[in-house]
């Protein structure tokens, strides 16, 4: 099941199994829904007529239904009747998220009033259940805006490293059925076709652990390499399955293949959206003992000691978010960006800056500025897809600090991209970008990939922001032919298939402009943002001004920069909402 779904299907059933927590004179009625609305229900197809009837009984049943179980039960029904997701997977997933949905749900202010709004968009209800908030900025005085210039030829150049979205399936069959009908295949069965591949399959599956070694393999004779960025999800989709010791695993068994074959490599990780149980599950570090996240953010201080220092250990157990200095004159800061995730459902308590995490990240970035050091930050999820409060407080300390901030680094997607930030008052100069690597795992449909980075090097003055990038592939159709061998391949260079003079935001604020006007050139790009195997379906004009928008900002739930692209805002929106992977 695609993990950005996991709410609403959560959601929309524990809503219609409460409203079968009704007294039972007001069950039948309810209950006669349940056929009919099965037939035309899918998990993907929430409707707004659907959601008003849906949530008319809810917050008086919530508090009528006590019990935690019978509430379970009641939900798995309503999940099977209306065919949200198949059986098994309606009975696990609903066992897995059950306590821990209640409990935020009960916590929360949320109403029927707003809950259609949040589930299906703002054409079918107003929610402000996320309330308006704002960081507190330095009194001190922006500093004077100097435009970036490239280095001098002479100066160095370091490589990074990075990898995201590994996502590894401890149950991946070679032969197996690659078109199954739970959310995650290639797990067992007989395929009426071609079944799963050796290397991986062109299907919603994710990857088995010998092609992760042999991507380590090859990376170790790849390099060098001058430190490595490793942003999260490192465990499968199968999240209806999954426990806190199956997580732990794999937290400590990719870990452990890191060290063996990169060895003494600085590895600077961040913390994804699938590391924890229920996957999107990260309270904030005020909600204490089982159901805090202290198992997690524990287990990874242990595994990553050998990568950070006990201060940074110290921040990654309160929170899953730290920073240290890695070279002369550059700092590292990696957030936990699950505390701006709309499908953390613990934010339904209280979603201002949770765990203090930005207020943080603003006085990092002043020491910083007040040091003279350079600042890259690395993230799971990218500022765009966080709750709008989170996003628009995220965008000013971008504005407010970019001079310090060097470089920005997000994965979550799967797909290749970035996201520009402008300056706020006009909306126009580039200030930043925040750039989205493509996924090692196929799902859905994918060559596995990563990406390297060529940055400003080591030296005085350097400005440490990111000069080209390549990213690499495993050609599957190749890998899997008989007799093959996996062959790791450079797929392109930023600069050059793109024609960059270097590749500062304005460099890519041009190429959003071309792109727009030269459809060639923007099949082509979109070729290479699904790392060679797009989708049969033709990009046309809604998919392409959708994308085009993505690109262009940084900001959650901001028109004002894809105006020009002629679409209606929420047409963009809800096309982006139907193609996310993750």
């Amino acid at each position: 099941m695609r993990a950005a779904a996991v709410p609403l299907v959560l959601a929309g059933a524990l809503a219609l199994a409460a409203g079968l927590a009704v007294p039972r004179e007001g069950r039948p009625a309810l209950e006669r829904l349940l056929p009919a609305a099965g037939a035309r229900f899918g998990w993907t197809n929430l409707s707004c007529p659907a959601c008003r009837l849906i949530f008319t009984a809810v917050d008086a049943s919530m508090q009528l239904e006590t019990s935690v179980e019978h509430l379970q039960q009641l939900v798995t029904k309503v999940c099977m009747t209306l065919n949200l997701a198949p059986p098994k997977v309606c009975q696990e997933i609903i066992r897995l998220f059950g306590q821990d949905v209640v409990t935020a749900w009960v916590r929360s202010i949320l109403r029927p009033a707003e809950i259609c709004g949040l589930l299906v968009g703002a054409q079918c209800g107003h929610w402000d259940i996320y309330s308006s908030w704002n960081v507190t900025l330095p009194k001190t005085p922006k500093p004077p805006v100097r435009p970036p210039v490239p280095p001098p030829p002479s100066a160095p150049t370091a490589r990074l490293l990075f990898l995201t979205d590994l996502h590894w399936d401890q149950q991946y069959t070679p032969g197996s059925d690659p078109n199954c009908k739970d959310p995650l295949c290639c797990r067992g069965g007989q395929p009426q076709g071609p079944g799963a591949g050796y290397w991986g399959s062109y299907s919603k599956c994710d990857l088995p652990l010998h092609t992760l070694e042999n991507l380590l393999q090859h990376l170790a004779s790849a390099g060098p390499y001058d430190a490595a960025y490793w942003t999260g999800d490192i465990a499968a989709h199968n999240v209806w399955q999954q426990t806190r010791q199956d997580q732990l695993h794999v937290l400590t068994t990719i870990t452990s293949l890191i060290q063996k074959y990169l060895g003494p490599l600085p590895i600077y990780p961040a913390v994804g959206n699938h590391e924890s149980v229920p996957v999107n599950a990260f309270p904030p570090p005020y909600v204490l003992g089982n159901q805090s996240s202290a198992w997690l953010y524990g287990a990874m201080a242990d595994a990553w000691q050998q990568w950070l220092p006990p201060e940074a250990l110290q921040t990654l157990r309160l929170g899953g978010f730290y920073t240290l200095p890695i070279w002369r004159g550059l700092r590292l800061v990696s957030l936990n960006m699950n505390f701006c995730s709309e499908a953390n459902f613990w934010l339904l308590i209280n979603s201002t800056d949770p765990a203090g995490q930005l207020q943080w990240l603003v006085g990092v970035l002043q020491r910083a500025e007040e040091s003279g050091e350079k600042v890259h930050i690395i993230g799971h999820i990218p500022p765009s897809h966080c709750l709008q409060s989170w996003g628009w407080n995220y965008y000013r300390i971008i504005n407010r600090f970019e001079g310090t901030i060097a470089g920005q680094f997000f994965g979550h997607t799967h797909l290749d991209g970035f996201e520009l930030f402008y300056d706020e008052e006009t909306i126009s100069r580039p200030v930043g970008i925040a750039f989205l690597a493509p996924s090692v795992t196929t799902y859905i449909k994918l060559n596995p990939g990563y990406r390297i980075y060529h940055v400003d090097g080591i030296r005085s003055g350097s400005s440490y922001m990111v000069l080209d990038h390549e990213t690499f592939i495993l050609n599957l159709t190749q890998a899997n032919q008989p007799g093959a061998v996996a062959r790791w391949q450079r797929l392109y260079g930023a600069r050059e298939t793109y024609g960059l003079p270097v590749a500062f935001p304005a460099d890519w604020n041009q190429l959003l402009d071309r792109l727009q006007a030269d459809e060639r050139l923007f099949q082509h790009f979109w070729y290479l943002r699904f790392k060679g195997h797009p989708p049969t379906e033709p990009c046309g004009d809604a998919c392409k001004k959708a994308t085009l928008c993505a690109l262009r900002t940084g900001r959650a739930a901001d028109p004002k920069l894809c105006q020009t692209l002629k679409l209606p805002f929420s047409e963009i929106q809800a096309w982006r909402r139907q193609h996310k992977f993750c």
